[in-house]
C-alpha cells in the first residue's frame, strides 16, 4: 500500500528497529515497524521522526503492525522540532490525533487538517509562496497549551471526530438565553437555568471558541482572546476528551 502519512510517535524496538504510530491518508491511524531504522546507514535516514509528513510504502502482514518498505519525505517540519515552544504545541496536536481517532478508520479530512496544522506551526503557507504569520516569541502565551493554534486545531478535531460542542443555543433546553457554562453530557453550552453540574465558562471563552472554529487554522492567531477565554476553551476541550473518550492528554498536563 502506498499512502501519505504523518509520524505521530516513534519508539525504539529491539536493537535497530522503530515502532511507529502513523496517521495515514488511506487508512487513518495505523501501527508500523521500520526495520533497521536506527542503523547508522539506514535507508530511511531521519525521515521517520515525529512531525514528518511522508509518502510511505507499507506492507500489510499477518500481524497488527504494517512494515515500512519505503519512505519519501514530503515535509520534515524540522523548524518545529528545534523550537521548544512549537515542539510542545506540535506534540499536543499529535497526541490529540493519536487518542481521538480509532485505528484503521480512514478520515481524509482529519489527515488534511493535521498536515495543515503542521504547516502553519512551521510558518509555511502551502497555498501561497509567502510564509504564514506565526507568533513572535514575545507574543506567545506562557503555556503552549493555551496557544490559539493548539486550541483551534483541537476544536476542529473534536468536530471531525463527531464531538463538536454546540455553541449557538443551550444544548440542554434549546433556549436562546446567554450561555454561561459547558456540559459535555448535554453536548455544549448551557444557560443559567441548566447550569447545575456544568463548568462555568466566560462570555470571552464562548466567543473565542466560535471565532477559532469559524476561522481556518492559518488565521488562528487573529482573534483576540484573553487569558481567561483561552483557559475556558481549554477546559471545554479537556472536558470533551474525558467525557467522550475517557482520556486526558499528557502533553496538556506538561505544557
Amino acid at each position: 500500500m502506498k499512502t501519505e502519512a504523518v509520524v505521530l510517535r516513534s519508539l525504539r524496538f529491539g536493537e535497530a528497529d522503530r515502532i511507529l504510530h502513523l496517521f495515514t491518508l488511506a487508512k487513518g491511524r495505523v501501527g508500523a515497524i521500520a526495520k533497521g531504522a536506527r542503523k547508522t546507514r539506514s535507508r530511511f535516514g531521519a525521515r521517520l521522526e515525529p512531525f514528518s509528513h511522508v509518502e510511505l510504502l507499507l506492507h500489510e502482514g499477518r500481524g497488527e503492525l504494517h512494515t515500512v518498505t519505503g519512505a519519501d519525505l514530503i515535509r520534515s517540519h524540522e523548524a518545529s522540532r528545534v523550537d521548544g515552544y512549537r515542539l510542545a504545541v506540535g506534540h499536543i496536536g499529535l497526541e490529540a490525533m493519536l487518542r481521538l481517532f480509532l485505528e484503521h478508520d480512514a478520515n481524509p479530512q482529519a489527515f488534511h487538517a493535521l498536515t495543515r496544522f503542521l504547516d502553519v506551526l512551521d510558518g509555511i503557507d502551502a497555498e501561497t509562496p509567502i510564509p504564514a504569520a506565526r507568533p513572535r516569541a514575545g507574543s506567545r502565551p506562557a503555556q503552549p497549551a493555551l496557544d490559539r493554534l493548539a486550541l483551534s486545531f483541537q476544536l476542529k478535531l473534536l468536530w471531525l471526530a463527531g464531538y463538536l460542542p454546540h455553541l449557538s443555543s443551550c444544548a440542554s433546553c434549546g433556549s436562546e438565553a446567554p450561555l454561561v457554562a459547558f456540559s459535555a453530557q448535554a453536548g455544549g453550552g448551557v444557560c443559567e437555568r441548566c447550569r447545575p453540574g456544568a463548568i462555568a465558562i466566560s462570555a470571552d471563552g464562548f466567543a473565542g471558541m466560535r471565532a477559532l472554529l469559524e476561522r481556518p487554522l492559518a488565521e488562528a492567531g487573529e482573534p483576540k482572546i484573553g487569558d481567561r477565554g483561552r483557559r475556558d476553551c481549554l477546559r471545554v476541550i479537556e472536558s470533551s476528551y474525558e467525557f467522550h473518550g475517557g482520556f486526558r492528554l499528557r502533553t496538556l498536563a506538561r505544557a
